[in-house]
């Protein structure tokens, strides 16, 4: 009779499998291509292999306390203070630990924001008990940085223990300048302004962090998993600079600093990104003489994966981008509700955002396993790559005399700018594929609703002394969004979109894989898919084309048929007066023949999408 404590191998009756084993049968089913077809590439070219093998003898990198479950951090950005106290007070009441102060012209704002004054910080907090255990981070623009001097007199004139307060300040002057472009100040003039606030606080009894790297700036802008590393690691290593510069010892200036980073949909280089800053950030403090201790990192998810369109999909980027940095050992994670990018979210959005947390910690127990990747062959193999390459753009920045004048002598930009170009180019062929923008789109989609409250308008601070590139943020979606809005206006206008005819040949199964995937081409760019039964007859295929009213067609059927087929319903089609016709599918041999019948572009997987869709607008002018 078997017992519980039995050791129940159910391997033990099949033999050890082996990467060459595994490699025999790849072989086999490559038939002779090259096995390098199977590795992938990241943006900044570290090669992605198709299987790992354990990493032997890997040891858990050290982030959160074993076992303790991350801040669930609730975005507070309406510009009423007393409905951001509202929101506030139920976001804690309902699961929240933590509160995202984000003030006006902070680079994380999206248009939106706490005003800075001292009657918000009063009406703000009413109510909420900062030394009752709650996180709270602020995150403030230029014109909103006198938000963390208030709060301090705030918590001074309430007689509150500024040691009993979990406050990380957020000054961060450098990401500032970075997202700006201008700077009113040079370096050497800033820091110590920063430095000085920072030890008034610290003498005021605040434990901090007060300054931080904020990597979401290199991430906004489209830029790359190494270029967000090295970037917040000069960053982190300017203010502690500045810090022994101003005789704090560097024992206690590396508590003073915390580190921000985007966590995205794609799982595994988000865990790589913030198990490589927790080493990168060791190595700075042996080179300083210091014993590493963990380092605080605060995670948001990110804003260039959001989309305005079918912005539900949203919520499952954020669920991945959550559970990808809290398996990283992310100290606190903020959540962008998921209709972010079409205004300010209401009260339904907020409470997914905060549940997508809750269910991740209480039901799925994330926080129970320390740095569960450790020994994973790929992770620790794009850990240990995220780590090399981004030291060496660190070591550039450094030459360049830091941060601040990489930044004044463009040497970050055009790095990133190359980046979020290629970023860019592969969304708009579709290998990087936005659910619901870019790919599966629904013309027929209800718009989320959002809170009616007007954007504030971005306002300049100061003088621009020192000008350079600015490291602006994206959405990736915007350029296949613009279509479907110019689509909806059309809508608006004239009672219908604009149209293609899906002019399918044969029967269901000669054009159904191909006439789907041309509504989905089609319609991503908001120009509506007139789906037909299928035609076999060149005179009843133009007739049904007349009948529909459309300026563009798109012949669809399989390789099979085309090459009896397609030339004749192409000069069908051009007699019975279409404007523009597509085919979808490879043309191959066929193309100078298809062309001679009236076919003027070819419809593929990996060709570039949006450029055929501008265009098919400005045929419709």
């Amino acid at each position: 009779m078997s017992t519980a404590t039995d050791d129940l191998r159910l391997a033990a009756d099949f033999a050890p499998a082996t990467h060459d084993d595994w490699r025999k049968l790849v072989d086999g089913v490559l038939k002779g291509a090259p096995f390098e077809k199977l590795i992938g590439k990241t943006y900044d070219g570290i090669a992605i292999q198709p299987i790992y093998e354990r990493a032997e003898n890997a040891q858990p990198i050290a982030g959160r306390p074993a076992a303790a479950p991350w801040q669930v951090m609730q975005r507070i950005d309406h510009p009423d203070a007393a409905k951001s106290n509202r929101q506030a007070l139920h976001d804690l009441e309902n699961g929240a630990t933590g509160l995202t102060l984000v003030f006006e012209g902070a680079n994380g704002a999206r248009g939106f924001g706490l005003v800075a004054s001292e009657e918000t910080i009063a009406t703000l907090f009413d109510g909420i008990y900062l030394d009752a255990g709650i996180g709270v981070e602020i995150q403030a623009g230029p014109q909103s940085r006198m938000a963390v001097t208030w709060l301090a007199n705030y918590i001074a004139a309430k007689g509150i223990d500024p040691a009993k307060c979990d406050i990380r300040f957020g000054l961060d002057p450098i990401g500032a300048t970075a997202v700006w472009g201008t700077s009113a100040y040079n370096w050497w003039e800033m820091a110590p302004a920063v430095t000085d606030t920072i030890k008034k606080l610290a003498d005021q009894g605040f434990k901090g962090p007060f300054a931080v790297a904020d990597g979401r700036i290199i991430h906004d802008a489209g830029g790359s998993e190494v270029q967000e590393l090295s970037y917040t690691l000069a960053t982190m290593l300017a203010y502690l600079r500045a810090l022994e510069d101003h005789n704090v010892p560097l024992e206690t200036a590396r508590g003073m600093i915390y580190a921000r980073l985007a966590a995205d949909a794609d799982q595994f280089m988000t865990m790589a990104k913030f198990r490589a800053l927790r080493l990168l950030w060791a190595r700075v403090e042996e080179s300083c003489g210091l014993k590493p201790k963990p380092l605080f990192i605060a995670a948001e998810t990110a804003w260039r994966m959001l989309t305005q369109r079918d912005s539900a999909v949203n919520m499952l980027r954020a669920t991945m981008a959550t559970f990808s940095a809290g398996l990283a050992g992310a100290n606190s994670i903020s959540v962008l509700p998921h209709t972010l990018a079409l205004g300010l979210p209401d009260s339904g959005a907020r409470r997914i955002a905060r549940n997508t947390q809750l269910v991740l910690l209480e039901e799925s127990n994330l926080a129970k396993v320390t740095d569960p990747a450790a020994g994973a062959g790929g992770i620790e193999a794009l850990t240990r790559e995220l780590c090399d390459a981004a030291w060496t753009q660190f070591q550039e920045i450094e030459k360049a005399s830091g941060v601040f004048h990489a930044l004044g002598n463009n040497l970050i930009q055009p790095k990133v700018a190359a980046t979020r170009k290629a970023r860019q180019a592969a969304v708009a062929k579709r290998r990087d594929v936005l659910t619901g923008a870019s790919e599966f789109p629904n013309l027929g989609e209800a718009r989320a609703s959002v809170l009616k409250v007007k954007p504030i308008p971005g306002k300049p601070y100061g003088k621009d002394k020192i000008k350079f590139p600015a490291l602006e943020p994206i959405r990736l979606a915007e350029p296949f969004e613009a279509l479907r809005d110019k689509s909806d206006h059309l809508l608006a206008r004239k009672g219908a979109r604009p149209q293609v005819f899906l002019a399918n040949l044969g029967t269901p199964a000669d054009f159904t894989a191909r006439a789907t995937f041309a509504k989905s081409f089609f319609e991503t760019g908001g120009i509506e898919a007139i789906d037909t039964n299928g035609f076999a007859d060149p005179a009843a295929l133009a007739d049904a084309f007349k009948a529909s009213g459309a300026a563009f067609a798109c012949i669809c059927s399989s390789d099979k048929q085309y090459p009896a087929h397609a030339a004749a319903a192409a000069q069908a089609l051009q007699k019975a007066g279409a404007k523009h016709i597509y085919l979808a599918g490879r043309p191959g041999d066929l193309e100078a023949d298809l062309r001679a019948a009236g076919v003027e572009d070819f419809i593929v997987a990996g060709g570039d999408a949006l450029a055929m869709l501008v265009q098919a607008y400005a045929r419709m002018e």
